[in-house]
This record gives structure tokens, sequence and C-alpha cells, in this order.
């Protein structure tokens, strides 16, 4: 019985071909949307969740009140580790890290650039990076020991094998031995890094890490199975009160899922306020919308056609077939139909995966796995049934004696549905249009906002090796001035893109004791407004013929605005204990993204301190200069390669998540608009077919090629238009509270919204302009010859 079902099912699909390809094309694109979708949703879940003991593993994060709210901190002090450790019996291990970035580590004449990071011996007890060589036990233990991953190890040694013991040069200076080669973490994992180092090196060479009172570390831990989050966090809370003696109040750590950091990593005055959940939810949706539209299609073409199936229908009934049996049928066509569109959507997945890592900066795979296949079959199959069961339905309903004379019951009824299922996917197609729209214009205002400074030409490279030395600063960057093409340059201790280093060590006449609102650290040396583009809206830049300088001080509008100064400059103000004097006040400019505000800036002299070289280029010299600041620097500083970035790409970075959905949305809109107008193609094309007769006798009596071209077209017109109109409001909602997120950003007005409808009304007569147009001109003769 089942085999003659789908038999039937087959020769239907072929004897109406136009609808049946128009279906399979419309579904195998929606399926394949959707299996897209899958794919990066999936991989996103599946972010940091590679570690043996995820549900235990977790991250200490630290809520800092401040003036005007609370801001959420993903580092801590360097002893939080081993004070949690030994006071707080539910952490079983705990380690304090800091990132090593862009070393440079060489085994004889081979160099090799490479990230890695300080971290503690309970490293490989907490993480799922398996050893391959070394004892987990030890590996972090001695002070000169280094870890390599199996990739940096292949690049220094051209093997793996027994290279435990051997001697690496970290920056030309320090020599460390390799202790163990381990396994780098997923492509998916946050944190890629090739070497690790004791963290005791760290706290040796870097005194103030060890304070209480610094926040330049990361704290991770891993606690005692059955440990009740809730209340381990109402302990921690005023775990860094107490050990300050009650001196840092303003502080209170607590413990987040390691995990979970990456998909619900955003924090409003102290509460987790979403994060990369938002887009993931988002594409949910849009996957459950696309496959809602190209069952719609299937549902209109079915019943539109169901005139040409009411003999079939009645003589079934006749010869005894029940509304069961008739609604396995139907729904079978469907479900076979959705199958052989499931395996056109895997064959275009596999074409066009490559396309999609590229837009989406992953390495996903269509791999076939158990829950994978037996993911996508189910979703297949109720694609299928929700795609046949209006169908079934209303096929299954007809009465043998009125469909056998030619009168189709409740047909008034299924135009109403036919109609409603119009508008509902013009609707989501024009809420997609308008939300692309949005996206893309907030992101072009990202791109061109003015920032403050100029980014524009702007290369930054890290002090290392022999640039490390303070001594040798002015002498290199005397002759970099010389290199043709180099407009000025000058060192700082920031990379404007995001928060790099705050304080809250800033006293002024008349600041609240308990103010604890961190300013922004930035350490400079002379040059500094020359070669950012920082606008001096009042005083002066720091001066070289001026000694005094090493003791003075530049803050931002803002926080000369916080501090409540009129007239500032002159002023004096306390940091860190000394006095320093105000000569000077650069206008606001955006040191992190735009979904956060200007924050109160400060600057220092102190190239010391410093730790990037920043050079202004000529515009259209940047080759030639970068070859000879290449030339100079290899030069200067032998065994180091001259590794830079301009500080524009650094900006267009933080920006990189934003720009991919834009992209993505953008596609998959215009996928869905591509299914809803095969849909509405075809109802036009059987819209004229029905009405071909009347056509026939309106142009016998003088009708013209327009009047017959607005006739059909009026009906679609007006569903589109309400569709539309239904859109609108949905749409400002939704890209209103996306908008939200960003401190700065557009607001769309009205004439946004209508371009919107516009293109989605133009959409719609493209589409139905073929068939009512095919329609008029075609010969009243052949539509009137049986009459």
């Amino acid at each position: 019985m089942l085999k003659n079902y789908f038999k039937m099912a087959w020769r239907s699909l072929l004897k109406n071909r136009q609808s049946s390809m128009l279906n399979l094309v419309g579904l195998s694109t929606g399926l394949a949307c959707a299996l897209f979708i899958y794919l990066w949703v999936a991989d996103e879940l599946a972010v940091d969740r590679f570690n043996e003991k995820d549900s235990r593993l977790y991250r200490v994060m630290e809520n800092r009140a401040r003036a005007g709210g609370i801001w959420t901190s993903p580092t801590t002090s360097g002893p939080m580790a081993a004070a949690m450790k030994a006071e707080m019996p539910e952490v079983e291990y705990a380690v304090t890290e800091r990132p090593f970035d862009n070393a440079t580590l060489s085994v004889q004449q081979n160099d090799v650039r490479a990230n890695g990071k300080y971290t503690g011996p309970d490293f490989f007890r907490m993480f799922s990076y398996p050893l391959l060589q070394g004892n987990a036990d030890q590996a972090l233990a001695g002070k000169n020991s280094i870890v390599l991953s199996e990739t940096l190890a292949r690049k220094l040694f051209n093997t793996t094998e027994n290279i435990i013991g051997k001697t690496i040069a970290l920056q030309h200076q320090e020599q460390y031995t390799v202790s163990g080669v381990f396994r780098p973490g997923p492509a998916n994992a946050t944190e890629q890094f090739d070497f690790l180092l004791p963290v005791q090196i760290l706290f040796d060479t870097n005194p103030y890490v060890g304070s209480w009172g610094n926040t330049g570390a990361h704290t991770r831990v891993l606690l005692r199975e059955g440990t009740d989050l809730a209340r381990f966090n109402s302990r921690l809370a005023g775990f860094v009160k107490k050990q300050t003696n009650g001196e840092v109040k303003h502080r209170t750590p607590f413990l987040k899922l390691y995990s979970e950091n990456y998909l619900h990593g955003s924090y409003e005055n102290g509460v987790a306020s979403g994060g990369r959940i938002t887009y993931v939810k988002m594409f949910i949706i849009i996957a459950v919308f696309i496959l809602l539209i190209a069952s719609i299609n299937f549902m209109n073409l079915s019943t539109a056609r169901a005139a040409r199936r009411m003999k079939e229908i009645g003589i079934k009934k006749v010869a005894g077939a029940s509304r069961a049996s008739l609604m396995l049928q139907y729904m079978g066509e469907s479900v076979l139909l959705t199958f052989m569109a499931l395996a056109v959507a895997v064959l275009l997945v596999a074409l066009l995966l490559p396309s999609f890592n590229n837009i989406t900066g992953k390495q996903l795979a269509l791999a076939v796995t158990p829950g994978m296949t037996g993911a996508f079959v189910l979703i297949t199959f109720v694609t299928g049934l929700l795609a046949g069961s209006y169908p079934a339905l209303y096929l299954s309903g007809f009465k043998p004696i009125a469909v056998l004379k030619g009168r189709l019951a409740g047909s008034a009824g299924e135009l109403w549905v036919r109609k409603g299922l119009v508008v509902f996917q013009f609707a989501i197609s024009a809420v997609l249009i308008v939300s692309v729209m949005v996206v893309y214009q907030q992101i072009a205002f990202v791109q061109n906002k003015n920032l403050g400074y100029k980014r524009d030409n702007v290369i930054m490279f890290t002090r290392e090796g022999k640039l490390g030395a303070e001594e040798h600063l002015e002498t290199f960057m005397a002759r970099v001035r010389n290199v043709p093409g180099v407009v000025s340059a000058t060192y700082m201790a920031h990379n404007m893109t995001g928060h790099n280093s705050g304080t809250s060590g800033v006293q002024w006449p008349g600041r609240d004791p308990e103010d604890r609102t961190e300013f922004e650290n930035i350490a400079v040396s002379y040059s500094m407004e020359e070669t950012m583009g920082f606008q001096v809206v009042a005083g002066r830049a720091f001066s070289r013929d001026l000694a005094s300088d090493s003791n003075a001080i530049i803050f931002n509008e803002a926080a000369i605005r916080y501090m409540g100064m009129k007239e500032p400059l002159g002023k004096t103000v306390q940091l860190w204990g000394e006095t320093r004097h105000i000569i000077g006040v650069v206008k606001d400019f955006h040191f992190e993204s735009l979904h956060e505000s200007v924050k109160p800036v400060f600057f220092r002299l102190n190239p010391g301190a410093t730790y990037a070289a920043v050079i202004k280029i000529q515009a259209g010299r940047e080759k030639e200069t970068i070859a000879g600041l290449e030339q100079l620097y290899r030069q200067f500083n032998p065994g180091f390669s001259f590794d830079y970035q301009f500080l524009d790409e650094g900006y267009q970075k933080m920006y990189a998540s934003e720009k991919r959905i834009g992209i993505l949305s953008r596609y998959f809109a215009g996928l869905a608009i591509l299914i809803s107008c095969l849909g509405l193609f075809g109802l036009a094309a059987y819209t004229a077919q029905r009405r071909q007769k009347e056509i026939g006798v309106r142009k016998v009596v003088g009708a013209s090629v327009s009047n017959v071209v607005m006739l059909l077209s009026r009906e679609f017109l007006k569903l589109v238009a309400l569709a539309v109109l239904i859109a609108l409001p949905l749409a400002w909602w939704a890209t209103h509270r996306w908008l939200e997120g960003f401190a700065y950003h557009i607001t769309p007005g009205v004439g946004m919204f209508v371009l919107a409808g516009a293109v989605t009304l133009l959409i719609t007569c493209f589409t139905i302009s073929y068939q009512a147009v095919r329609a008029a001109l075609a010969n009243p003769v052949h539509s009137l010859r049986t009459e």
C-alpha cells in the first residue's frame, strides 16, 4: 500500500512539472539555508565546550562599582588564584594567566613568531590540551620551562619526537627548556596559543602583577563536584575586600562558566545582558521562517491547482477511498518532494561551504554524523508534513458528488487562507529587507564615523628586542623620521581597539573618596597629537623643550567633565600620589568600539612605559615607505621580523562579527525573498490560467494589454501592500532593539522604511509581470474556441 502511495505521488509530481519544479527549487533552497544555519549555530554553541571538565571550569569576573553604574571586567588581581585555592575548599585547582602575544622563539637560526601565555602549574589538570610528551604535573613547575604546541614544535625542530630537554631562546634573550608538547585546541576555542610559560616568571619580572591593587591578570578555577555555585559566589563577593583589609571595596568577584562567556559575554550595570547568543537565536528564527516560506509555497501551489485534481478525488472517494488514505497520499507527495529537495540542498551546501566558511571565518565541515543526519532527516520530515498538511486536509475534504459535477466546495475559505499565507510570506521578507538595510547603514556609520583621531595610513608594531631598551628609542625614532614617506612617528602604550589599562588612582579636589571610577591610562612619547591626529582643544601637547612635562598630564573632554573642572589648565591632580599639572585637553576620541560610550582618559609622558611604535605614512607612498621601514628595522633589530598592523585594520576587527552577521543576513534575506517570489510566480501562472476565458472575453470587448495586466496584478499587489504595512512596525521594533546595543548608532528614518516597502512592491511587480503580460498578449481565440 505504502509503495503504491509513493508511486502515485511520483506520477503526480511528474504530471505537474512546473509546480513540482517551483516547489523543488523553493524547498531545496530553504533546506540549504537551514543546513547552513544549523552548521553555524552548532559551531557557535560548541565554542569552548571541548574541555572534559567544562561543567566545573570557571572564569573569575569582577563587578566594579563606579559613578554611573557597574562595570564588569574579565580581569582580576594576580594573587587571586593562589588565595582562592588556599582559602576556599570548593576550589580544586586554580591558575593565574596572562597573554604573551607575538613573541619570537628561536632554535639556532630558526626564528618563529607565535602567541603564548603565562599560566599556573595546574593548567593541564584543568583544561583538555593532551600532552603528547612530558608530565602534566611537572611541565609548568620549573621557572625555565616552556611547553610547546605540536604545531610550533614542528616549526622549530621539524619534529615532535625527543625534544624534551632541548633549549629555546625567547625574544633572543632568555633560554627556556622544553618540558612538554601539547595538542592544540580546536578551531572553535576562543583562546588560541602555541606555547605556555610558568606564571611565576611573570610575577618575578613584573612585581606589580602580584599586587591586589593591580587587575592585569586572568583567573581560572575548577570547582569540586557538587559545589553550589550561588552559595560559592555569595562567599566570593567579599573576597577582595577581605584580602585587602577593607581597602578595596568597589570590586565584587564572581564565577562565570568558562564556556558561557563566548555567547553570554555582555553585561549591563553588572547584570548579564546577552551577547552573541542574540545572533544565534536570530538565525534560528530566520531558518524557521525560511522553511515556513518554502512550505507555504507548496501549500499555495497545491491548493491553487486543486481544480485539476477534482475528478481524481471524486472517483477515488466513490471507489471507497477514505479521507485518511487520501491525506496519506497527498502527505506522501509532500514528503517525497521534500526529501528530493534535501538531496539537492546537501549538494548545494557541499558546493558552497568553502564560500560560506570564508564569509563566517569558520572551518565548518559537512561531516556525516548520526546527530546531524538524524537532525536533518527529522527537519526534512517535519517540513514535508507541514508543507503537505493543509493541501492534504483541503483536497481530501471535497465531497465526491460536488467535485464530479465540477463544483469546488469551500473555495472562499481556501482563497482567504491562501491570501493569508501570501501576506505572511511577504511580511517576513519585508522585515528582512528592512533589517538588512539597517545593519548595512549601521556598519557604514561605524566605518566612516569620525573617531576623534586619524587612523588612515598609520601603522603600529611592538617594541621588542633592542627597541625594548629605553636608551635606543630616540636613536631608532630619529632614523625612522628620515625614511622617505614618513610623516611623523611616536610611541604609545595603547592599541586603540579597546580597554588596555585603567586606574582609579587619579585624585582631584572634591572627588568622592568612595568613587572608584577608572580612567584609561595611556603612556606616550612626543609627537602624539601629530601622529595620531588627536585634536588639542585647550592648552598644548607634550614638548621636548620643557623638562617639567615629565610631571604633566593631559585629559580628554570626558575626564574634565567627570571631574567637574571649568578651567582645567594649570590645575593639579594626584596620580598614584604624585602631583601632576594639567597642560592640555584633547577632544573626546573612541578607543573602544561604538558599543561603548567615551570614557575618561589621561595621557602621561613616559616613553619607557610604552610598548608600541606608531608611524604616520604619507598617503599614496605606503608600499615604498613600509619597505624602507622594514629594511631599517632589520638592520637595527636583527633577529626580529617586522610585524606591523595598520591601525585601521585593528579597528575593523572590532566589528568583524557585525560585518559577518550583516553579510549572512543579506544572503538569507535575498533567498527568503527568492523563495517567496517563486510561490508568487506559480500563483500568478495559475491565476492567469484559471481566468484565461475571462481575459479572452475582456480583450474581445476592447480591453487593452495594460488593463489585463492590472487586472491580474491588482490582487497580488494588494496582498503584498498589506504585508508591508504589517511588517514595517515589526521591523522598526526589531532593528531598534539591535541598535540599542551600540552607544553610537544611526536613527533609521521614515524614508528607509518607505524604501523597503517600495522595494518589496517592486520585486512583486517584476515577479508577476511576466505571467500577467503573457496572459494579456495571448490570442483570445485560443481561450474562447470551446465556447
